[in-house]
């Protein structure tokens, strides 16, 4: 099922963009951006991404949502509400024998609506979960980008995140 969002200038301002916690009865539209960004990767990587899969089930997101560990953030524009999102997950390897005790806040998914790109909704976003790491005491920032999705690369070169370490793979 293709579920499309009216279209948004792309001219808005930065300022018109609300970030919040997300709420169960935001579910619907976040559903319809998984669908958006497991297109995008299903498209790269068909090899590894399922066609019309769902990543989390609604129960999921419930949870996911009264989860003080994995906030989710959503931002909100005029004409349309939950245009975009980001799935965070707090980090810590306490007790490692290699890894330094810091917190890490990790971003496991961001997505802007297709209807919203270039409307600043995703570097709202992205401000809003830096800012957020840094009230709670966070040491980084992390997040993974397939390399099947330069234009989400540039996105995050451009807010300044690099490379701190590089998954690679051998096709057999």
């Amino acid at each position: 099922m293709q579920h499309t969002a009216p279209h948004i200038a792309s001219h808005a301002a930065p300022h018109a963009v609300t970030i919040r916690r997300a709420e169960e009865s935001d579910i619907p539209r976040i559903d319809v951006l998984l669908g958006q960004v497991l297109d995008v990767h299903h498209a790269g990587r068909p090899d590894l991404f399922r066609a019309h899969a769902r990543k989390y089930d609604d129960d999921q997101l419930r949870a996911i949502i009264a989860d003080d560990d994995r906030p989710i953030f959503v931002a909100d524009i005029p004409g349309l509400p939950v245009a975009g999102y980001a799935f965070c997950v707090f980090q810590r390897h306490p007790d490692d024998h290699i890894l330094t005790d810091i917190t890490t806040l990790y971003v496991d998914d961001l997505c802007v609506d297709e209807a919203a790109r270039g409307t600043h909704v995703g570097s709202a976003l992205y401000r809003h979960v830096i800012g957020f790491a840094r009230e709670s005491g966070c040491h980084n920032v992390t997040l993974n980008v397939w390399s099947c999705n330069p234009q989400a690369m540039a996105f995050y070169e451009h807010m300044g995140l690099r490379p701190y370490k590089v998954g690679m793979e051998a096709l057999l």
